[in-house]
This record gives C-alpha cells, sequence and structure tokens, in this order.
C-alpha cells in the first residue's frame, strides 16, 4: 500500500479498556508492515492505525512492542528505529535511531532501556527520554554470527536468548551493564519467558537442515534463573517447528504453536501429547493469551503474502471469531487498561 500526501486520522480509544496490539510484520523489504488495534470488549479491530494517524507507514518488517511510561514502544527491525506512541492517539511522541537490526527493547529503570540486535551481537544501552543511544554491552560473540533477541528481568538481572546461529542465553547485570553468566541451551533458542515460580522456560529450534551451524532436534527447557542452570529438557519431534511460547496470565501455564496450539501447566514433567487447537490449513503464526479471561489470540500468516487474520479461541480451545489485519501477524501484544 502506497501513502501521498493526507492528514492524520483521530482516534477515539477507551483507555480504560485493554487492547490489543497487533504487529504485522510486511513483507521483507517491502516496507509494507502495519500495526492494527482490537478492543476485545466491543470485539472491533482498527487497522493501519499507525499510519492513518501519523500519514507515514511504519517502515520495513514490526518486530515487537511494549508499553512503558505510558508509551507504546513500537521496535521495527529492518528500518533500523524505534517509535514511541500515544496509545489513545496512536501518534509518534518519540523516536530512537542508530540502530542496524533492533529486536526487542526492554526497560531496566528510570532513564535506561536495553535493546538488542540480531544482525550485531552487542546489546545497546539507550536513554529513552532523551531518544539517544549511551553505549553497548558487550557479549563476546562475533559479528558475523552473534546475535540477541529476547529479554526477561528477575531482580536486577536480565536474561536474553541468543537466537540466530547461536546457542546460548546471557545473564546480564543491570547495575554494571555487563555480562554476568553464560548458559548453553540448544541450537537457536528463539523464545525466552519466565514463569511464576521464577524459573525461565525458553523454546529451541534446532536450527535447520544444512545449517552451518548444526541441525538438531527441537526442545523446550526449564531454567533455573537463580543458579542459571537447566533444570529439565524437553525434546520436540524431529522435523517439527514449535514457536511463539507465551504464558497464561498468573504465570502458571505455557503456551507454544507447533502446526496446533499446545498448553502445560509449568509444574508438568511430560510434554502434552495433543493440541488444545487443532492445526488448521493457514498458518499458526503468533500467539498470545488474554491474560484475565485466558482466551487465545492466534496470528494466522495464510501464505505470508496477503493480508492474514486473528482467530479467537476460548480458553479451552472452541472456536470464537476471526477478523482480518495485516500482512504477516507476527506478534501480538496487550495494553492494559489504565
Amino acid at each position: 500500500m502506497k501513502y501521498g500526501p493526507r492528514e492524520e486520522e483521530t482516534f477515539d480509544i477507551d483507555l480504560s479498556r485493554k487492547g490489543l496490539f497487533v504487529l504485522c510484520e510486511g513483507n521483507y523489504m517491502y516496507g509494507n508492515a502495519s500495526l492494527s488495534y482490537y478492543d476485545p470488549a466491543t470485539k472491533t479491530v482498527q487497522n493501519e492505525v499507525f499510519a492513518r494517524s501519523n500519514a507515514f507507514p511504519v517502515g520495513d518488517v514490526v518486530q515487537s512492542m511494549t508499553f512503558h511510561d505510558g508509551l507504546g514502544w513500537v521496535v521495527v527491525n529492518n528500518s533500523g528505529v524505534i517509535f514511541a506512541i500515544d496509545p489513545a492517539t496512536f501518534r509518534e511522541k518519540r523516536r530512537i535511531t542508530g540502530f542496524t537490526s533492533p529486536r526487542y527493547i526492554h526497560f531496566t529503570g528510570p532513564g535506561k532501556a536495553y535493546v538488542t540486535q540480531i544482525w550485531d551481537p552487542r546489546i545497546y544501552i539507550v536513554n529513552p527520554e532523551a531518544c539517544t543511544i549511551m553505549g553497548y554491552i558487550e557479549t563476546g560473540m562475533d559479528f558475523e554470527t552473534g546475535s540477541t533477541e529476547m529479554m526477561v528481568q528477575i531482580g536486577k538481572y536480565v536474561y536474553v536468548n541468543c537466537w540466530s546461529y547461536q546457542n546460548r542465553l546471557l545473564k546480564i547485570d543491570t547495575e554494571t551493564d555487563s555480562v554476568a553468566g553464560e548458559l548453553v541451551v540448544g541450537i537457536q533458542p528463539s523464545f525466552l519467558l519466565a514463569d511464576c515460580n521464577g524459573k525461565l522456560w525458553v523454546i529451541t529450534d534446532g536450527g535447520y537442515e544444512g545449517s552451518p551451524y548444526g541441525n538438531e532436534r527441537p526442545t523446550l527447557s526449564r531454567i533455573n534463573a537463580e543458579s542459571f542452570t537447566v533444570e529439565k529438557t524437553f525434546y520436540f519431534e524431529w522435523g517439527s517447528s514449535p514457536r511463539s511460547l507465551c504464558i497464561s496470565g498468573d504465570g502458571s501455564r505455557i503456551y507454544w504453536i507447533n502446526g496446533g496450539i499446545y498448553v502445560m501447566n509449568v509444574m508438568d514433567e511430560v510434554l502434552p501429547s495433543k493440541p488444545i487447537v487443532e492445526a488448521k490449513n493457514g498458518l499458526f503464526y503468533s500467539l498470545t493469551v488474554d491474560p484475565d479471561s485466558g482466551e487465545l489470540y492466534v496470528g494466522d500468516a495464510i501464505d505470508y503474502t496477503q493480508n492474514g487474520v486473528v482467530t479467537r479461541y476460548s480458553a479451552s480451545g472452541g472456536l470464537l471469531d476471526t477478523f482480518t489485519v495485516g500482512i504477516n501477524p507476527g506478534n501480538l501484544c496487550w495494553r492494559e487498561a489504565q
């Protein structure tokens, strides 16, 4: 979609109700990423809200989003930019540039945040108020294969999975902005979260056939964050593609996509044998759980080229409804009620 000169649109978003942002990646190098906004109370969706509000598109490959200090921080990977937007109007309030391939932003305290990158082994330290890059955390990885991805904080430590061509998690001391520990897991740890017991969970995708970094069975591992050791590793079948690890509102159940959608209690000792939602003809691409109702929202990329859809399921896996969004809905982000 092309955008010519136009006036910004005005939106009337009720911030007293929570809402769901759908981050639609678009197609790499096409600059057709977009943001959609879904109101669960009214069951209505508005598409292209960033472009309609700001009169310019969000950029090339929207990767992630998080909320901090009343703003929604949108990381646009291939455009190398992070936008801070007003969640009621979707208008840009701040902008941080100077990145090559940003993936996620995590706020460690007043005036400081970390930004991970896929084509740079360093973790960037930024001042979100001044919108400047203050420095870097050196990870010891080289520029050819080093990468950092998702971030989870427990106490003063931020845990980071190193996905692309890597097999490790990093433990970052936020007081010294330095690596305090390193843990080897399976090949390409792609998703990371923490549960209600303070345990870390990580999915590895196992690489791919012919990869110079190797290929193995994908895994799901439970990690003791305090001792920074692997407590338990669950193995998926060869050729499977687990992704989109997420967690219930109370932190007691984890969910993921592996064709269909699976759920498991964090205290379970075996993987579930059947999905809660069976795979269908489309392509389950992203997943989130309503932290209050337990309903499931699944982004379906369909064929990677046309507009995708998000399907809503009950907590028990029953089909509720479907709404159309942008191309490749790759991530979903909740905005809590204010």
